[in-house]
């Protein structure tokens, strides 16, 4: 059985879970319950600390895992991603006192407090920047306030948190992290099969399929508003001067879509999600 890691709790949990079973795979029904074996796919999962699930992949203990990028790095140990995932989206940033820092060469033999110590290490190493990594486990941005760093490396997403502790960010961004799929240095039996359903999923949920009637003299005009992922399908109907047009479009944008098609003559345009998909 193929051998997969999956967060037990966490920002990266709940849509994990979901991913796998819009792609078809049982899923626990007990918050609680540490192993699951789905022998209807031949998958096997253990439901793990997001930060161990890294560590137990490079060790070939599991065969793949979903985790952070951020994770993967932290544990620098060789497991390595094979796939992104397209969720829990972040950015992580050096932030200090206002005006102290202008860039990185200023935290030289300073301490930076972060969550993220392997990470943090391996960035400044690679730029040959050196300091005392105060590692903690949350609240990092209370660190500098309270004395016991002089910098902070940290997720941020609007900076909203960081200005309210007093401190701005300043340098380069240490790191763009989302969900990702990782796997050990050895390729494992079924890891295919996983990757193309989660593919699946993903594409399932960025596009959806429009149908519409239109005049059959429009349907050029019309494959120019949304040509599909090849072609748009293309029906006749009982009147021969109209045909039934179906095709795949981004779902963002997808009223924009609509509106233009009815601008240009279709008519009965309906719009459905898609469940999953193969491309």
């Amino acid at each position: 059985m193929l051998r997969i890691a999956v967060p037990n709790k966490g920002s990266l949990s709940e849509t994990a879970a979901d991913m796998l079973a819009e792609a078809g795979y049982a899923g626990r029904r007990d918050s609680k319950q540490l192993h699951l074996i789905d022998s209807a796919n031949d998958v096997e999962f253990f439901f793990l600390r997001p930060r161990d699930i890294a560590t137990y992949v490079a060790l070939g203990a599991l065969d793949v895992g979903i985790t952070g990028r951020d994770l993967l790095l932290d544990v620098r140990m060789p497991a390595r991603e094979i796939e992104t995932l397209g969720f829990a989206d972040s950015t992580f940033r050096f932030a200090g006192p206002p005006g102290r820092f202008s860039g990185l060469e200023d935290l030289e033999g300073l301490r930076v407090a972060t969550a993220y110590p392997g990470l943090v290490d391996a960035f400044l190493d690679e730029r040959g920047i050196a300091v005392d990594i105060v590692p903690l486990d949350g609240a990092v941005e209370s660190a500098v306030q309270l004395g016991v760093a002089d910098a902070v490396a940290d997720v941020v997403s609007t900076g909203t948190t960081l200005r309210q502790a007093g401190l701005e960010i300043f340098g380069p961004v240490l790191l763009e992290s989302e969900a990702v799929l990782i796997a050990g240095p050895k390729d494992a039996e079924g890891t295919e099969t996983l990757l193309r359903r989660l593919r699946g999923v993903m594409v399932a949920r960025q596009y959806v399929m429009v149908d519409y009637d239109l005049p059959a003299h429009l349907v050029d005009r019309a494959v120019e508003i949304a040509s599909g992922i090849e072609s748009p399908t293309v029906s006749p109907l009982r009147d021969p001067e109209w045909v039934a047009v179906r095709v795949m479009v981004p779902r963002k944008g997808v009223n924009r879509v609509m509106d233009d098609l009815y601008e240009l003559g279709a008519r009965a345009i309906l719009v459905t999600a898609i469940d999953n998909a193969r491309l």
